[in-house]
C-alpha cells in the first residue's frame, strides 16, 4: 500500500513550501520528503514519474519541439545547533517572512516545481522536474550525478532551470571550483635545538605571501563579469609543541571563471606556487552562461531584469557538461543559504511561481 501524500500542490505555494520544510531531510535523510513527492506525481495522469533511490523524475510527453528542466534538490545541509535559531525544523511565519532550514536552499524552489508540475498539462514546452537527494555533501553521492548515470536519456533537454535562490533573477551558469595541497617538507628536530632541523612551517611563508598579493581576475564570459577568487582555506603542520615541524601544507581553494576547464585552472595555481609540491585534491568544471539561444531570452525578457553571473558553484555545470544550456533562479537570498536566520518572504516564492508560469505558457 502506498503512502498517503501530506502535500496539496494546488494550494498556496508559500503553504506548500511550509509543508516541505516541515518535513525534515538533511542529506542522507530525504527518503521521507521523496516519498511525499513521489506519491503524489504519481497520483497526476499527465505525467510518467521515475525513481532512482530519493531521486523522482516526472516528464510530461506532449511531442514538444522544445523540452525543458526544472530541476531542484531536497536535501538540506543541518540543523542549526544554536539554540532559539529560527532557520530549523519546523518553520515559522512571521510578517509574511518564511522561516526554517531549507526556506532559500532551495525549498521555495521545490515548491514551485510541484505545483507547476500539477498545474500544467499543456505547457508550450514539454517539462522534464527533477527532484533529487544529496547535494549538500560529497558530490559522488550526488543524485543528479547518479541519474545522469543510469539514466542520462530522462535529462536530456534543450535548456534547463535550477530553482537555487537568486532573489528572483536570472544567474547564468557557475564560476568552477578547485582545491590544491600545496607543501613543504624540512627536518624534525627537538625545538630546544630548533638550528638542527629544518622548519617546514617556516617555509610554507612564501606561499600565503603569494596569496595575499594574488590579484583575482574579473573576467567577461558571453556579457556577464565572473569574479574569480583565490584563498588558502587550511593549514597543517607539526606534530608536538617541542618539536620542529618536518612537514606543512596548506590547502588553496580556486574559484575560476567558466571561461575556463579544471586543467587550466590547475595550471594557474601551478604557476603562482612554481617551485612548490602542489597536488589537486578536487575540482568541479564551471558553466558557461546559458542565455544564448532564444528560450533563454525569453525568460529575460518576462523577467525584466539584467542577468547575473553565478559566482557560487551549482549543478548548472552538470547540466552543461551534458550539452545542455542552464541558469539558475530560485526565490530567496542565496546569502541566507546555510544560516542560522535563513528565511524568504513568502511573495518571493508566488512571484517565481508566477513568472515560470508565465514562461511555460505564453504562446498558449
Amino acid at each position: 500500500m502506498g503512502i498517503v501524500s501530506e502535500l496539496n500542490l494546488r494550494e498556496d505555494v508559500a503553504k506548500l513550501t511550509e509543508r516541505i520544510m516541515n518535513i525534515e531531510s538533511v542529506s542522507g535523510n530525504e527518503k521521507a520528503l521523496a516519498d511525499q513527492v513521489y506519491e503524489t506525481l504519481r497520483g497526476l495522469s499527465h505525467l510518467e514519474v521515475h525513481r532512482d533511490g530519493d531521486s523522482i523524475v516526472a516528464r510530461t510527453n506532449l511531442g514538444r519541439a522544445q523540452r525543458v528542466v526544472l530541476a531542484g534538490h531536497l536535501d538540506t545541509v543541518p540543523l542549526p545547533h544554536v539554540a532559539g535559531a529560527r532557520g530549523t525544523v519546523p518553520a515559522t511565519v512571521t510578517d509574511g517572512v518564511l522561516y526554517g532550514r531549507g526556506a532559500t536552499d532551495m525549498k521555495g524552489g521545490v515548491a514551485v516545481q510541484l505545483a507547476l508540475a500539477a498545474e500544467l498539462t499543456g505547457p508550450r514546452f514539454d517539462v522534464t522536474y527533477i527532484f533529487y537527494d544529496h547535494e549538500e555533501v560529497a558530490a559522488e553521492k550526488s543524485g543528479l550525478g547518479r541519474l545522469a548515470r543510469n539514466s542520462p536519456q530522462l535529462l536530456q533537454a534543450d535548456f534547463a532551470i535550477l530553482l537555487e535562490p537568486t532573489n528572483g533573477t536570472v544567474e547564468g551558469g557557475c564560476n568552477g571550483t578547485s582545491r590544491f595541497l600545496v607543501r613543504t617538507t624540512g627536518t624534525a628536530a627537538h625545538s630546544a635545538r630548533a638550528w638542527m632541523g629544518e622548519n617546514a612551517i617556516h617555509k610554507a611563508a612564501p606561499i600565503l605571501v603569494r596569496l595575499a598579493s594574488y590579484e583575482p581576475a574579473t573576467v567577461d564570459v558571453e556579457g556577464l563579469a565572473y569574479r574569480e577568487s583565490m584563498n588558502a582555506v587550511r593549514i597543517s603542520g607539526g606534530v608536538a609543541g617541542n618539536v620542529i615541524p618536518d612537514y606543512c601544507e596548506v590547502e588553496v581553494n580556486y574559484r575560476f571563471a567558466p571561461d575556463k576547464n579544471l586543467s587550466d585552472a590547475e595550471a594557474a595555481v601551478r604557476s603562482l606556487f612554481e617551485g612548490f609540491d602542489v597536488e589537486r585534491t578536487d575540482g568541479a568544471e564551471g558553466a558557461r552562461p546559458g542565455l544564448d539561444q532564444p528560450i533563454a531570452a525569453s525568460l529575460v525578457q518576462i523577467l525584466g531584469q539584467e542577468p547575473k553571473p553565478k559566482y557560487g558553484w551549482t549543478d548548472v555545470s552538470r547540466f552543461s557538461a551534458l550539452g545542455i544550456s542552464a541558469v539558475n533562479f530560485g526565490p530567496g537570498d542565496a546569502l541566507l543559504a546555510h544560516t542560522d536566520d535563513e528565511h524568504v518572504s513568502q511573495q518571493a516564492i508566488r512571484d517565481c511561481l508566477n513568472t515560470l508560469r508565465l514562461w511555460l505558457t505564453e504562446a498558449n
